[in-house]
């Protein structure tokens, strides 16, 4: 019996070591809303490996679709399927990343623009 308890407990922590070494963890099942000058964008990482987007902006919405990797410096990058001629939008988009909790705000750049970015729960 002791046997099995102290297997499950190292099954346990293998779960959550994984878990902390995951940098998108937070991010499965809820919505990374970001905001410019331009618009607004509401994006969803999946587990595994595939994203979508919605963009709004002046112009109307576009969904996007698209795979997303952390790279070996910790950036994530983004490479879309679908992008419209439209958007400028360069493919992989790479860009600094760090892990969130639902709730939290941060500013990130993409092309020399600044914009705020939220971590919201669910899918928005």
């Amino acid at each position: 019996m002791r046997a099995i308890v102290i297997a499950v407990a190292i099954m346990a922590g293998a779960a959550n070591a994984a878990m902390a070494d995951d940098l998108m963890a937070n991010y499965y099942g809820n919505t990374v809303v970001t905001k410019s000058p331009n618009g607004e964008s509401h994006s969803h990482y999946k587990k595994d490996g595939t994203m979508d987007a919605v963009l709004s902006g002046p112009m109307g919405s576009v969904t996007l679709t698209g795979t997303w990797r952390v790279d070996a410096s910790g950036e994530l990058c983004r490479t879309y399927a679908n992008v419209p001629a439209m958007l400028p939008i360069q493919n992989p988009l790479c860009t600094p990343w760090a892990t969130h909790k639902v709730g939290d705000t941060w500013t990130i750049t993409i092309g020399g623009q600044s914009r705020s970015a939220s971590l919201v729960q669910g899918i928005q």
